[in-house]
């Protein structure tokens, strides 16, 4: 049997990390667990991350790598309204199509900021940074320069815009609903923008995104009780 380079194996053990605390959660992403899931044996997985801790800073580089990998590949070169629209809709898209990925992230911000070091904090911090690069250099191509404190505005309005985004979808997962949320989104991005970036286009009229369904205050109360019912 072939040996597999120690890179390549490291990133399949990053890979399977990913998919199991997507399904288990932070606290049931063992070492066992994410070996078994990427095929491994357990040695080689401790061979190649020292520590549990190593491992989950690798994969929050891999989860802030990808988000990067995201942005620049929808980085349309356009002007700032243009760019920021493409860049939303490319972050909301690749959520839908990657749900491991948007669970994972949840749940390792969570579990980063309970950690004595900043790793949540800096994922946040970098892709924040590749966001705000890539509208500053908008701005400078087009030729029309946006103010700063609006670039920090715009880059905070679509990071928000797309974790709300995220977060509904991981709760109800219903994809036709999801796409008509994607162009209600956007809308609310256009009518910002067409407030205060320049010469960014009026908003068109989203289709109304029908409401999600709720259980009664009753139905509602039994399952709360029913989470935390010990037996």
């Amino acid at each position: 049997m072939a040996r597999i380079p120690a890179a390549e194996r490291r990133a399949e053990l990053v890979a399977a990390a990913v998919r199991v605390i997507a399904a288990d959660g932070v606290d049931g992403a063992t070492t066992r667990r994410i070996a078994q899931e990427a095929n491994a044996p357990l040695a080689t997985l401790h061979y190649c991350f020292a520590t549990k801790e190593v491992l989950f800073a690798a994969v929050f580089e891999h989860v802030a790598g990808q988000y990067r990998e995201v942005l620049t590949r929808n980085d349309v070169h356009g002007d700032v309204a243009i760019t920021a629209r493409a860049l939303l809709r490319g972050v909301m898209e690749w959520y839908l199509a990657n749900p491991d990925f948007g669970a994972a992230i949840v749940e390792l911000i969570s579990w980063g900021q309970r950690q004595e070091g900043q790793q949540a904090e800096m994922v946040y911090n970098e892709a924040s940074a590749t966001l705000r690069a890539i509208l500053e250099s908008a701005a400078t191509a087009s030729g029309r320069p946006v103010d700063p404190d609006t670039i920090d505005a715009l880059t905070y309005i679509v990071s928000t815009l797309s974790d709300g985004f995220a977060l509904n979808w991981l709760v109800f997962t219903d994809p036709p609903a999801a796409e008509r949320q994607i162009e209600l989104i956007l809308g609310v991005l256009d009518a910002w923008m067409a407030a205060h970036v320049g010469d960014a286009p009026a908003p068109a009229a989203p289709a109304p995104a029908p409401a999600p369904k709720t259980a009664s205050p009753e139905e509602a109360m039994r399952s709360l009780v029913s989470w935390v019912s010990v037996e």
